[in-house]
């Protein structure tokens, strides 16, 4: 989900959006899913936690259990402090491959967990039986996840336990498929054409450059792409309106934080990707942040935000205790007020260490700041881009900067690409030279 896809979903908009706040610059870890969930349950950059991706020694779940992770994240952690855990949705990628069908990760109290299939003919791991939904019944995933999603919270309130609950849909993951109500809502819906809408910009990558100009066939693509990704995101709308509406009714929703976020985002022909991710552009790496909850003031912070901050964020309300391997910290002083300290650059990476990968961008490790971002590729080519007055990243100014600026942000991105716990808040705190 990219994250001015909110813009297109009205129930989210009246109830997280408009009573919320909205994190303007919340960026994923990896512009890549399984690296990035990894990082919304540990806290964690990705060469830390070492889900990386890049080849199938890297890929999402099974690397994810083998390093160890699955004992020690915001699962175990909360339900250790007393909480009552539980999963409804997709967990990891390849999950459950190398452990039973049935396997539950430790931490959870209850698990629903996607373990094959698309929006309409899927199968769930429910508490350790898996049950088949076939399209023939004319089920829908994101639905079916939202009935289990109001009945757990209705249960679980009845108790007075407290809770958390994390549900993750596969809307709007590709390829997108709307639930038979929403098909044709976006139809005639203009598509956005940003400035770097078919333009690869000056001073590019040669991946970028070896992109062809977007013809008939590849506009269309995005036409069709576009509005089936905001169609099927109509099904996640009427889930998260059906999840407030079961808080309210427990009694429970002034009480109850609601987070809305995404792994990574989505090119929809910006500088010529039709329909992709993994690059360290906006439009792959900046991700939607909604936090609604108590004493959250309604508005907008332009502060930079991390999905390793989610961890930390969650621990620190349910009072669990934070291990010191989590490099991510609580975002609860820009909901409360502004902090004397807070970070200057964090980190995004991509690995690509497999020698089949030859398509999209090389290995990069990028430090995004507030006005800048700078992306170091493993082949050599940089990139520099002020987003203050370039916003769409078409003007590269990394052979043009001062030398000393680039070698200032080299240094600064090769320490926080290497760092770990309380050392990367160290070196995020810290102001930047010229910048």
């Amino acid at each position: 989900m990219r994250a001015d896809d909110l813009a297109t979903m009205p129930a989210t908009q009246a109830l997280l959006v408009e009573p919320g706040t909205v994190f303007e610059q919340c960026f994923a870890s990896a512009p890549s899913c399984a690296p990035s969930r990894a990082s919304i349950l540990r806290g964690q950059y990705p060469h830390n936690h070492g889900v990386l991706r890049g080849s199938e020694k890297h890929w999402g779940f099974s690397l994810f259990r083998e390093l160890g992770n699955e004992t020690s994240n915001i699962a175990t952690w909360l339900h250790d402090a007393g909480y009552r855990t539980g999963l409804i949705g997709k967990y990891l990628n390849n999950y459950p491959s190398g452990a039973a069908p049935n396997y539950i990760p430790p931490g959870w109290d209850e698990w629903i967990g996607v373990t094959n299939g698309g929006y309409e003919d899927f199968e769930l791991n429910e508490d350790g039986t898996l049950v088949a939904y076939r399209m023939s019944d004319h089920p829908y995933q994101t639905d079916v996840l939202s009935a289990k999603v109001a009945d757990f919270i209705s249960r679980t309130a009845a108790s007075d336990d407290p809770f958390f609950l994390y549900v993750a849909p596969r809307a709007p993951h590709a390829p997108a498929s709307p639930a038979p109500r929403h098909q044709g809502k976006f139809a005639v819906a203009p598509v956005p054409r940003p400035p770097s809408f078919d333009k690869p910009g000056v001073n590019k990558p040669s991946y970028v450059n070896a992109e062809p100009p977007l013809d008939v066939k590849a506009v269309a693509k995005v036409d069709e792409t576009y509005r089936t990704r905001n169609e099927t995101l109509l099904g996640l709308d009427d889930l998260i309106a059906a999840l407030v509406a079961a808080l309210d009714a427990a009694g429970i929703l002034e009480t109850t934080y609601i987070i809305l976020t995404s792994d990574n985002g989505y090119h929809l022909g910006e500088h010529r990707i039709v329909a992709a991710k993994g690059t360290a552009y906006e439009e792959a790496v900046r991700v939607p942040l909604v936090i609604r909850g108590p004493d959250v003031p309604s508005g907008r912070t332009s502060a930079l935000a991390s999905v390793i901050d989610l961890a930390p964020t969650f621990a620190g309300w349910a009072n669990a205790e934070i291990p010191a391997f989590v490099d991510g910290r609580s975002l609860s002083p820009i909901l409360h007020g502004d902090p004397a300290v807070w970070r200057h650059a964090l980190l995004i990476q991509l690995y690509r260490d497999h020698p089949d990968i030859v398509e999209g961008p090389p290995a990069f490790k990028a430090l995004r700041g507030d006005s800048f971002v700078y992306v170091e590729y493993d082949d050599g080519f940089r990139e520099l881009y002020d987003v203050t007055v370039d916003p769409y990243e078409l003007d590269n100014l990394a052979g043009t900067a001062d030398p000393d600026v680039i070698q200032t942000l080299s240094e600064r991105l090769a320490v926080l690409a290497t760092c770990a716990g309380a050392e990367c808040r160290v070196i995020e705190d810290a102001p930047i030279a010229g910048q």
